[in-house]
C-alpha cells in the first residue's frame, strides 16, 4: 500500500486530506509543519509527499527545495498544495522541486489521480 506524507500547520486539513487518502486506499502520516515533514520523510520515506505552502516557521517551498536536495528524500515526488492560485507560486514551487500543484478547496478524485500519476512516473 502506497504512503502519503501530508504536510499542513492545519488541523482540519491534516484531518482532511488524511480522510480523503485513507477512503482512497493509501496508508497516511502527518506532519504540522515544514520541519516535521523533512524528519518524518527522512525516517519513513513515504512514496509521495503533499505539502502546504503557507506554514510558520519553514514553509512548504524551503521544506521542498531541501527534500529534493537531500539524496534520501530526492527521489520522493512532491505534491504542492496551496489556498493561492498564483502563477507565480506555482512557477516557484515546480523550481523548489515540486513535481506537480493543487489549489485548495481540493477535489478528492483529483488529488487521488495527481497522486497515482505522479508515483507511477
Amino acid at each position: 500500500m502506497a504512503v502519503v506524507l501530508i504536510i499542513d500547520d492545519s488541523p482540519t486539513e491534516l484531518h482532511l486530506f488524511q480522510n480523503m487518502l485513507e477512503k482512497a486506499g493509501f496508508d497516511t502520516l502527518v506532519a504540522d509543519s515544514g520541519e516535521e515533514g523533512l524528519k518524518a520523510a527522512r525516517t519513513a520515506h513515504p512514496d509521495c509527499i503533499l505539502m502546504d505552502v503557507v506554514m510558520p516557521g519553514m514553509n512548504g517551498f524551503q521544506a521542498t527545495r531541501q527534500l529534493t536536495r537531500d539524496p534520501m528524500t530526492a527521489g520522493i515526488p512532491v505534491i504542492i498544495i496551496t489556498a493561492k492560485d498564483q502563477e507565480t507560486d506555482k512557477i516557484w514551487g515546480m523550481r523548489q522541486g515540486a513535481v506537480e500543484y493543487l489549489v485548495k478547496p481540493i477535489v478528492d478524485k483529483k488529488l487521488v489521480a495527481m497522486i497515482n500519476s505522479v508515483m507511477a512516473a
